[in-house]
């Protein structure tokens, strides 16, 4: 396509030069050229797959070369140590809208007329769209693949109550190293989802300065133009919101994992031997909130807009049902309350980090609840009247009380809930 293009204008800045009247010079040359120009529309996107499938296998090449150099080391380290290498590449987009560029001079040397010309760059805009689609969804969903093998690797290590300590060490060994690999393919998707987004914005761009210009003239070519567009990015946006469903997934069953191993019942229910209190966050909490904040860096960097807001908040509303969960596992003392007031300020002041105010609302309330644990059994009946939102969590709560059955509170309290209800 390209010699053809340069014979084309090498001929037509001949014609010029000529300037002999007596012999029209351009008819012969579109004359000699008609065939080309009839087959162009055919050539160029075939020429431009080509390319694209050329570029692949060289992709694949590289990355073949990077797997064997590596071999079983990098395997070894976790699931989403080999998909590093297969990230998607802004400058492969970029090198792909180059090739479409030079395509868009040879459409308007090739193409005389409006509506032809309109008819030729949609045709080219259009392969430019399904090579970037397919790239950057190959991608994403090669970076989901690493967050499924790291799902699996952490269902492997989940074990029963009845284990000896030794299997039960090595299942917990196991375990944190599922967990860093989750943790490497959380990174390596929000890579993917940032890079994707970059290439999109190159696309749009690219639309709006070079593409956009030659279909006007033409009714409806550029609306059919810009639903193309949409329909194009709409399955690598399917492959983002899935791939961001796995992460909050990830970042839950490492939150549980954490929870689990850490959290202890003297957390909560510490003795009463005249000591001070400790007002400090319990270690489950601190590991917790480090994990979060850790972990987290990446999609603050990558998510942007309505994709960050959305999956933020959904993050903050399953964590709030995580550790709701979490806490009914415990029996709670009057200073154990107070510590669970300290744990719970400490994950609401990591979570404003969101911006997400439903999600701050949650955790207020649940200092609120907390409150059931520490007031004297006369007092609960009170505690609730200004917020009959967070009443039913309360019931399940208060039976928590490491002095329900002795204080014979849920007789006390069975015709308070059933005269407010």
């Amino acid at each position: 396509m390209k010699n053809k293009a340069v014979t084309f204008q090498t001929q037509l800045m001949c014609n010029r030069s000529l300037e002999n009247e007596a012999l029209d010079t351009n008819c012969l040359t579109e004359s000699l050229f008609s065939s080309h120009k009839d087959e162009y529309p055919e050539h160029e996107p075939a020429s431009l797959g080509q390319l694209y499938q050329a570029k692949l296998e060289e992709l694949c090449a590289e990355n073949q070369n990077v797997s064997d150099s590596t071999g079983t080391i990098g395997r070894s380290k976790g699931a989403s140590v080999s998909s590093s290498h297969q990230q998607i590449s802004v400058a492969v987009v970029t090198e792909f809208v180059r090739w479409n560029e030079e395509a868009l001079t040879r459409c308007t040397l090739f193409s005389s007329q409006p509506a032809t010309l309109a008819a030729n760059v949609k045709a080219v805009f259009t392969c430019l769209l399904d090579q970037v689609s397919q790239y950057i969804t190959d991608g994403l969903e090669r970076a989901r693949d690493s967050l499924t093998e790291a799902a699996a690797m952490r269902e492997r290590f989940v074990l029963g109550t009845s284990v000896s300590r030794r299997v039960a060490a090595a299942a917990a060994s196991a375990a944190e190293a599922a967990a860093a690999a989750g943790e490497s393919s959380f990174r390596s998707f929000m890579v993917a989802v940032q890079r994707c987004g970059s290439s999109v914005a190159i696309v749009q761009q690219y639309f709006a300065n070079s593409i956009s210009r030659l279909l006007l003239p033409v009714d409806g070519v550029h609306a059919a133009s810009c639903e193309e567009m949409a329909t194009a990015m709409s399955s690598a946006e399917g492959a983002a919101h899935k791939g961001l469903q796995q992460c909050i997934e990830t970042v839950m069953a490492e939150v549980e994992r954490l929870l689990s191993a850490e959290q202890k019942a003297t957390d909560y229910r510490s003795p009463d031997d005249g000591m001070a209190p400790d007002h400090r966050p319990t270690n489950a909490c601190t590991r917790v909130v480090a994990y979060l904040s850790r972990v987290l860096e990446a999609a603050f960097t990558a998510l942007e807009g309505l994709n960050k807001q959305a999956f933020l908040t959904e993050l903050g509303n399953r964590l709030y049902k995580g550790l709701l969960n979490h806490w009914q596992k415990f029996t709670f003392n009057p200073s154990g309350g107070l510590r669970l007031k300290r744990d719970i300020t400490e994950y609401g002041e990591f979570v404003r980090s969101f911006n997400a105010p439903s999600v701050d609302e949650k955790f207020e309330l649940l200092g609120i609840l907390a409150n059931v644990f520490i007031v004297a059994p006369e007092s609960l009946s009170s505690l609730f009247e200004g917020t009959p939102s967070i009443r039913k969590d309360a019931q399940r709560f208060i039976q928590l009380r490491d002095d329900y059955k002795s204080a014979k509170l849920a007789s006390r309290l069975s015709s308070l809930w059933s005269s407010s209800s």
